[in-house]
């Protein structure tokens, strides 16, 4: 029997929550760090960073084939294959004896967690498109938000009642939730007649097609810096808590607050984008972070504050980073898929790829150079978000649109469509 379409709020949920088995892999983590490291690497603390940045690195490598397999079998299969992997990669992880297998079995999870990830925005793309998609995406990207905001109280949840190791139970707990959640309620998006083979030599031609888009490959290279700040501030925002302002106690309470705070930005964007346009929004927001960063850096370098008020100027910069990536996220995806089609799945599949593995190269040398100063943090996002925002800059150039367009002005013209798919939709539509 067909199931019925879901309605907006359920599915806008299902995908919230797929997206966020990353976030929870992720930021469930972060309280862990310092316990990590006593454990299993006391004679170099900054490499339990790598618990963080192997997860995303696994993800990223997984990236590149779940779309086209979504593509050939569907989405709710590649989904549910993929929670099996993450389940199974979180129960290694939970009797892994040294650093180096935890991080193998770390891997392993960011495999498996590349199903949820990459099916759910493929499956977003077969149901909206052009602006609504952006929208829909923001609406995701607001629910999805609350995630971040109570998994570091439940990493220390976990640590409290057992210890770190049983984090990786409660991931366990958490794809066995969504994933029947999903079985159950969701219909499959992808009819049969619009599968495509799964041959390494078509998927290598798509790649091909799709990177040849100067549109989507400079987006995936701005998504790409964006994200790289992102993965640095996740990675050492526990030790700077720790070593610059002795508040590990209390880590989890303020980096909930900031998170759940930073939903603004996606419910900002979700009320803004059909007006405004993806593009203009994501401009607007590199350019502020950069100004923000680059002003924290020079404060870190003068040490022109300290005490109290030092702490409070770091954590409206840590809230900024999250607050403009809720403004650019959504939007550089949303861009970068646009043109694409019915090759929605590869298209995910290559963004993510290219976008999240490039991210991690970025991310882990900044992460590593932490020098028990927020310097690394600050001056690492600022030069990410001048890159992220030149390649943006460079693809509007190209499209000939304007740096700043009015709000009422055209958003673009539409873009040749690739061969064999469908033209690419306005963003008045």
């Amino acid at each position: 029997m067909q199931k019925k379409a879901l309605s907006q709020p359920e599915f806008v949920a299902l995908m919230a929550m797929m997206i966020a088995s990353v976030a929870f892999a992720v930021d469930s983590m972060l309280p862990a760090l310092t316990e990590i490291s006593n454990t299993l690497t006391p004679d170099d603390p900054n490499r339990a960073q790598l618990i963080i940045t192997s997860f995303v690195l696994g993800m990223g490598l997984a990236t590149m084939v779940t779309g086209p397999l979504s593509d050939r079998f569907g989405r709710k299969p590649i989904i549910i294959g993929g929670f099996t992997l993450y389940i199974v990669g979180a129960l290694l992880c939970y009797v892994a004896p040294t650093l180096e297998l935890l991080l193998a079995a770390r891997l392993v999870q960011g495999l498996g967690a590349a199903g949820p990830r990459v099916a759910a925005l493929a499956l977003v793309r077969d149901v909206y498109e052009g602006r609504r998609m952006a929208q829909i995406m923001s609406f995701t990207m607001m629910v999805f938000t609350l995630v971040p905001a109570v998994a570091p109280l439940t990493g220390q949840f976990f640590i409290a009642i057992a210890d770190w190791r049983a984090i990786f139970l409660g991931y366990v707990g958490f794809a066995t939730i969504v994933g029947l959640w999903l079985l159950l309620r969701q219909p499959e998006t992808l009819a049969a007649e619009n599968r495509r083979p799964f041959k390494p030599s078509s998927l290598a031609s798509g790649a091909k097609e799709i990177l040849s888009n100067k549109t989507v490959s400079l987006t995936i290279a701005s998504q790409a810096f964006v994200f790289a700040a992102m993965f640095t501030t996740l990675s050492t925002a526990e030790p700077v808590f720790n070593q610059v302002f002795d508040r590990a106690e209390t880590f989890p309470y303020w980096f909930g607050a900031i998170a759940l705070f930073s939903a603004l930005g996606s419910f900002l964007n979700s009320r803004l984008v059909v007006r405004y346009g993806m593009r203009r929004i994501a401009q607007v927001a590199m350019t502020v972070q950069i100004v923000l960063s680059t002003t924290m850096t020079i404060l870190v370098l003068t040490g022109a504050l300290d005490g109290n008020l030092y702490f409070a100027a770091f954590l409206i910069w840590l809230q900024s980073i999250f607050l403009m990536a809720g403004l650019c996220i959504g939007n550089l995806n949303a861009i970068a898929m646009e043109p694409l089609g019915k090759m929605a799945g590869l298209g995910a599949s290559v963004i993510g790829a290219i976008a999240t593995v490039g991210a991690v190269i970025i991310a882990v040398p900044i992460g590593l150079s932490f020098d028990g100063t927020p310097l690394a943090l600050t001056l690492g996002a600022a030069i990410c978000y001048v890159f992220a925002l030149t390649f943006l800059l460079i693809q509007m150039k190209l499209e000939g649109r304007s740096v700043i367009a009015s709000p009422g002005a055209a958003a673009h013209p539409t873009a040749p469509a690739h061969p064999g798919t469908r033209p690419a939709v306005s963003q008045h539509s």
